[in-house]
């Protein structure tokens, strides 16, 4: 690569790492991210789409649908029918492990107000403390517009304090000699974070303090009561670089944002050519079990009315092909035998392919050659990744999409160290590869995979 090419790419890199760092800021929860993608699809020509109208979908036209507002699905109609040609997709999941709040979450003890949380996903506890969390989420409120004389009406609203609000403080060395030697975290004891140094008046404060944010980032409307909420606390501070070289990424909420941008970027940047897709699910963290995970209806609802009979839908599904994109573990510096000798994924050095026997992941030989292949004119390196055999595998929505579409699928991820930690550690690369891929993906035209027969 001669200097003005290496220079250009690495604008162009640098270029797509702030703009990943201000959608993961911008992101604090699930739905704030879904309503991000919206908002950036509605900028780029996509029409938006709601399930409970009727579709009249165009040829080389741009579409999503959102269903609770944490999932997400984009599509591009190509300009040859779906079932004659498949659809690209690719597959991420929009929810991270996080602090949830609980119904009436207040604690007062000694002066000070707690919240009581529960913890959602597979946090690692013991990076939440001494952080400062942002508080942010979803309300849904009893609310009338502003001189506007009509009925009032229920309506729900995203929230986010946008700031260090509250802190989890760590036991004092001097009264727990023991921490450095056996510590563990209490869910239901320990981790609660400190939010208020008086006591609250009622057991509505809270609330009230919830409809005192939603009233101050919708002034024209009037907020009167908050019926309900689903409020996280995550970490309140910014992706950064870090490193002598700064060649690391620092941030938190990596697993899986990082690959709901990529997909994002690439769908915008995708002609009208090809049927095209981003599919972002939610609760993927908890087993994908809900009305927007992957283990519900939303995509095969989608599918069938795009595809509109169910011959055509099994067309469509055959010729298609999906990434499933979800951070795959980096080989630790200190702790190199966690991994299997020969698959040790590595920062900044290309995606990585993920292997399983048992099937935890979709990638089988066909569609881990597609991958390779699509690396290949991608200019990407490529890395493959194996559980060690005597240690338990975790999964993604790969093989949920994949048994119920019957959609050849591949997973892969950007390597990442510390997943599921408060901050999760990738390369400066690591992002943009990924989109690369992805983007070679929707740029192809013909099937990589020809039967002889």
């Amino acid at each position: 690569m001669n200097n003005d090419m290496h220079q250009s790419q690495y604008a162009a890199q640098t270029q797509y790492n702030a703009s990943l760092f201000r959608f993961i800021k911008k992101s604090p929860t699930q739905f704030h991210a879904v309503s991000n993608m919206a908002e950036k699809l509605d900028q780029n020509g996509f029409n938006q789409l709601k399930e409970e109208n009727s579709w009249n979908l165009e040829k080389k036209n741009r579409y999503y649908v959102m269903r609770n507002n944490s999932s997400i699905i984009a599509f591009v109609m190509g300009e040859n029918e779906p079932w004659e040609t498949g659809i690209k997709i690719v597959g991420a999941h929009t929810d991270s492990p996080c602090l949830r709040i609980k119904p009436v979450p207040e604690l007062k003890c000694n002066s000070m107000t707690s919240l009581s949380v529960e913890i959602y996903g597979g946090a690692l506890l013991n990076t939440w403390f001494d952080r400062g969390l942002n508080l942010a989420g979803r309300v849904t409120c009893l609310v009338q517009k502003k001189n506007v004389k009509e009925n009032e009406f229920l309506t729900s609203l995203l929230i986010n304090f946008n700031g260090q609000v509250a802190v989890i403080p760590s036991l004092a060395i001097h009264l727990d000699r023991e921490a450095n030697k056996n510590k563990s975290v209490n869910p239901q004891f320990d981790v609660s974070p400190l939010f208020y140094l008086d006591g609250f008046s009622n057991k509505t404060s809270f609330k009230e303090i919830l409809l005192g944010q939603a009233q101050k980032e919708y002034p024209d409307i009037l907020i009167k009561k908050v019926f309900d909420f689903e409020m996280s606390f995550s970490n309140g501070e910014p992706p950064c670089y870090t490193g002598l070289n700064q060649e690391f990424i620092l941030g938190p909420r990596l697993d899986n944002l990082l690959s709901c941008h990529a997909g994002l970027k690439s769908l915008i940047a995708a002609d009208t050519k090809n049927s095209s897709m981003l599919v972002c699910t939610d609760h993927e963290e908890v087993g994908s079990e809900s009305i927007a995970g992957a283990r519900g209806s939303f995509l095969t609802s989608i599918l069938a009315r795009i595809s509109q009979t169910p011959e055509r839908i099994g067309r469509t599904a055959a010729k298609s092909m999906m990434i499933s994109w979800d951070n795959a573990h980096a080989v630790h510096p200190a702790h190199g035998e966690r991994h299997d000798v020969n698959h040790l994924p590595k920062i900044n050095k290309g995606p990585v392919l993920k292997i399983n026997a048992s099937l935890r992941y979709a990638s089988n030989s066909e569609s881990s050659a597609i991958f390779k292949f699509l690396c290949k004119k991608a200019n990407t390196p490529l890395q493959t990744f194996v559980m060690r055999s005597d240690m338990p595998c975790g999964s993604t929505t790969g093989p949920l999409i994949s048994s119920k579409t019957g959609i050849k699928t591949v997973d892969a991820g950007a390597p990442t160290l510390a997943m599921h930690s408060i901050s999760e550690l990738t390369g400066i690369y690591d992002p943009y590869m990924v989109f690369k891929v992805t983007s070679q993906l929707f740029s192809m035209t013909a099937q990589p995979l020809l039967s002889l027969t």
